[in-house]
């Protein structure tokens, strides 16, 4: 396996403080990682990092793209958080996923038709045949979804990274965004960041949890006695409709 990004020493934060602390991170080629923590723990600091909108104090983080060799730059796609989203932005479903190759075409150029063609593709695949019109204010949160994780892909992206996908709250959804990142996950790697443990598991291929400093596990035949004993996480199991429901309880890595 490739690895794909490698963080070394990250120290990062904000207005002097630090919010991540001598982290340590190889993300491979097509690898599901999950990355869990609690609210306020670092794990979005972690994600702008990686994605280059926070420049970490010290360490390294370096790209190596799969696909090519060279220094070429590592290509990613991104699912922001859903309060992140201006929802008034008269911008349609079309359009929406069409920006995910604006680093494709020059400013003053037009989509071409092959663009738009790649976005038919991506509609028909995210299952949003006949909103393409739809402006974005009046989506579901199930559909603004699919229609953002389409921007994120249609560029054929070497790495996805989705913060907190599932507070878009539409739950019949849930199910199908799996499956649709299950399929992705064949052409490249994910990087999942929740506060939902318990969906995360059943799907990832390996698993961070982040709070202040970073814990790594290759793999996630993890007992929730292992995540107590390894991370001081107290995990609570919800009834939560019919699926055992695991969250992050209050916890410090020492």
């Amino acid at each position: 396996m490739k690895p794909i990004i490698e963080i070394r020493n990250l120290n990062a934060g904000y207005d002097g403080r630090t919010v991540l602390r001598d982290v340590n991170l190889t993300v491979y080629d097509r690898d599901f990682l999950g990355i869990i923590g609690p609210n306020g723990g670092g794990k979005t600091t972690l994600i702008k990092c990686i994605l280059g909108l926070l420049k970490p104090v010290s360490g390294e983080i370096t790209f190596t793209s799969p696909r090519t060799t060279g220094n070429a730059q590592l290509t990613m796609g991104y699912l922001p958080q859903y309060n992140s989203i201006d929802r008034k932005f008269p911008i349609t479903v079309e359009e929406v996923i069409l920006s995910g190759l604006s680093s494709k075409k020059s400013l003053t150029s037009r989509f071409t038709k092959e663009h738009r063609e790649k976005a038919r593709q991506v509609i028909a695949r995210m299952g949003l045949e006949g909103l393409e019109e739809r402006a974005i204010g009046a989506l579901s949160g199930g559909q603004l979804q699919r229609a953002l994780l389409g921007r994120a892909i249609i560029s054929d992206p070497e790495v996805v990274i989705l913060d907190e996908p599932s507070t878009y709250i539409d739950k019949r959804f849930e199910a199908r965004l799996y499956q649709l990142l299950a399929e992705i996950n064949k052409d490249c790697a994910i990087i999942l960041v929740s506060h939902d443990i318990g969906t995360v598991l059943q799907q990832v291929k390996s698993i961070a949890c982040v709070n202040e400093t970073l814990d790594y596990h290759p793999d996630t035949g993890i007992t929730g006695e292992w995540l107590e004993r390894n991370f001081n996480c107290p995990i609570e199991l919800l009834g939560h409709g019919t699926l055992p429901h695991r969250i992050l309880g209050e916890h410090h890595h020492h």
